[in-house]
């Protein structure tokens, strides 16, 4: 196989094709929206994923921003605290995790990480084998802005209200440094 092209995105470098390749998060294509700032490294112009079967990204969160809105999914996932504070709601309890905590979540467990301190960073990564949700009603979620009012299983329905995301420049002090 030979090595992808990475090409110009709308804020940084994106791969173009199937291949391997190599891409610093500093020069990644981010956005920016209601559940923070992000990269997933993907971003082919045909709108393909480059990760069929796993998906990662990194995501900055402000303080008390949530990454996305409490739920439930019928696969595994695990998220790493790179930098910074985090809230961890998870099964209606509140958990707070600093730097390098590793957080695992089997299927169908209901979380959502939210910005704590100064903000956080965090390296979330799982399978793309499964395909059910559920987004139940929360008053943890919805007491920290990471919740739906009706349950739904639809994520369109969850994030009906959320305004697209945009690009953004990356921050050099989102990473920690070596």
């Amino acid at each position: 196989m030979s090595e992808a092209r990475l090409e110009k995105g709308e804020s940084g470098l994106v791969p173009a094709d199937d291949g391997w390749f190599v891409l610093n998060a500093a020069d990644a294509d981010w956005k920016t929206g209601s559940f923070g700032s992000y990269t997933t490294f993907e971003g082919r112009k045909d709108g393909g994923r480059m990760f069929e079967r796993m998906g990662f990204n990194i995501s900055r969160l402000e303080p008390g921003q949530p990454m996305c809105h409490y739920h439930g999914e019928d696969d595994q996932e695990a998220f790493l605290i790179l930098k910074g504070d985090a809230l961890l709601l998870v099964e209606e309890q509140e958990r707070a995790l600093k730097e390098w905590d590793l957080v695992h979540m089997p299927a169908w467990v209901e979380h959502v990480i939210v910005g704590a301190g100064e903000g956080c960073t965090v390296l979330a990564f799982g399978t793309r084998s499964g395909e059910d949700v559920r987004y139940p009603r929360s008053e943890l979620a919805l007491r920290h802005g990471a919740g739906v009012e009706e349950e739904t299983s639809d994520p369109e329905v969850s994030y009906k209200d959320i305004p697209p995301d945009a690009p953004t420049a990356f921050a050099a002090d989102w990473l920690p440094r070596g």
